[in-house]
């Protein structure tokens, strides 16, 4: 996309609120990403020390996690391979083209987060709309980790006891709500308090590693079943047309890394739109076959009676499938702080421009906020993980906003930069641009709608 002559509205003075943005976008950089301050005066000397190469290892490994347990029943709600397949390719031409644009824009506008990037394109009640939306999305995908960590600890318990699960649950030491409970208490809450989360950094290659491992293990089960595995029926065609729109928020939540492409972006020793599309497309095709081994050699091992969090499906004395339980806990528990840092950081920021109060000022209330922010968080998601015991339920409600972030957000910022620009004549491709960020909008607002729906009135009322 050629950049315009027009110039980006980026004034936050216009809006009436704080303008530090400097400092929440520096408060939001990824803890896996080395990037320089923002100046403007010499932009054109401050690089990053990100190559092409690792910036692919960095979005692969923000795209790759927990969210592939469930592709296995996306494929199966989807109505079979083909299916799935196909709806993972038609999504996967617009993730990248999401990704293309917000790099962009980060150009365009200067900015190095990605709801800074929105505040600057789109203006201020989209740009409040989307760290609102961020601050959801991370809430909810907390309690998602929760309840992989209870799905997976049940079957971890069950077979140190070597009874069934149902017998070891009754035992209060075993019980499921115990379990995640002091887990929660002892690993993750202590790793949420910190103000600076950069040791996290550290954990991102072993969650790769683990990833690898856990679809390793279900493809490898596949080619070699447990002899005592029954038969299963295999679907074909979905049980309605509706229900392929439901493998959708899967599909967002899984390939759903937006919000953390634009530090990585900026991290680049040549951020140029160009070589950033070959950097992601790159990135999305490796976590393409990551989900794709995983969701369809899952769903041909289980078939329709797949489980929401694949594997919950096969048995609890089962060691291999036991030490990828164990890498996904490992997994959440080092993900949970950095999601919860984000959604804090973003709280932190619509504090500050709510009040008008600059970060340097507001240093004395800023550890008792923080603490009363993370220990609400905490509890909040932890009551909400133990009594939504379905992960599929949640999974329903933010992958809807998933979809926000890949298409609705790129898309409008797509069109506002293409409006802004000033130009005597509309060219051929500026009204395929401004089409294109069109269809991305109303695309994902159809995702949104349905899939929030289809929680609000089928699964969270079931």
């Amino acid at each position: 996309m050629a950049q315009g002559t027009g110039s980006i509205n980026s004034d936050y003075k216009d809006w009436e609120w704080s303008d530090d943005a400097g400092e929440r976008a520096r408060l939001l950089q990824s803890p896996s990403v080395e990037t320089v301050p923002k100046n403007s005066e010499s932009q054109g000397n401050s690089l990053g020390a990100t190559s092409a190469l690792g910036a692919v290892f960095i979005v692969v490994n923000a795209a790759l996690g927990a969210g592939l347990l469930n592709f296995p029943a996306a494929f199966s709600m989807a109505g079979g391979v083909a299916a799935g397949i196909t709806l993972q390719m038609c999504m996967l031409i617009f993730i990248i083209g999401g990704l293309v644009i917000l790099a962009y824009c980060s150009q365009a506008s200067n900015e190095r987060t990605y709801q800074e990037v929105v505040w600057a394109v789109c203006g201020k009640v989209p740009g409040v709309l989307c760290e609102v939306a961020i601050a959801v999305y991370t809430f909810g995908t907390c309690i998602a980790f929760l309840i992989i960590i209870g799905d997976q600890q049940d079957k971890i318990i069950a077979a140190l006891v070597k009874e069934p699960e149902e017998v070891g649950s009754s035992r209060w030491y075993t019980d499921r709500k115990f379990t995640i409970s002091i887990t929660a208490f002892l690993l993750i809450l202590p790793l949420s308090i910190p103000k600076e989360i950069g040791f996290q950094k550290y954990a991102s290659s072993l969650s790769v590693i683990g990833t690898w491992y856990v679809t390793a293990v279900i493809i490898i089960k596949y080619i070699w079943p447990d002899k005592e595995l029954v038969p299963v029926e295999i679907p074909t065609s979905p049980s309605t047309w509706t229900a392929v729109f439901n493998a959708m928020p899967t599909i967002c939540f899984g390939f759903q890394c937006h919000v953390s492409s634009v530090p990585v972006f900026n991290s680049m020793k040549q951020p140029q739109v160009k070589t950033w599309g070959a950097v992601v497309t790159a990135a999305m095709v490796i976590a393409l076959f990551v989900y794709t081994g995983t969701g369809i050699c899952g769903f041909l091992t289980f078939g329709a009676g797949v489980e929401q969090d694949v594997l919950m499906s096969y048995p609890s004395n089962d060691i291999p499938v036991a030490l990828a339980r164990a890498f996904i806990i490992l997994c959440v528990l080092t993900s949970y702080p950095i999601l919860h840092f984000c959604g804090r950081a973003v709280l932190e920021g619509l504090w500050l421009r709510y009040t008008g109060v600059t970060v340097e000022e507001d240093v004395v209330r800023e550890r008792r906020r923080r603490l009363l922010q993370t220990i609400s968080w905490f509890l909040l998601t932890l009551l909400l993980a133990l009594f939504i015991p379905d992960i599929g339920k949640v999974i329903s409600v933010i992958g809807g906003l998933a979809a926000c972030f890949i298409f609705v957000f790129p898309g409008l910022c797509l069109i506002q930069a293409k409006l802004s620009e000033i130009q005597e004549t509309r060219a051929i491709s500026w009204w395929a641009q401004v089409s294109y960020g069109v269809f991305m909008v109303t695309l994902g607002a159809f995702i949104f709608g349905q899939t929030t729906a289809n929680a609000i009135f089928v699964d969270l009322t079931a």
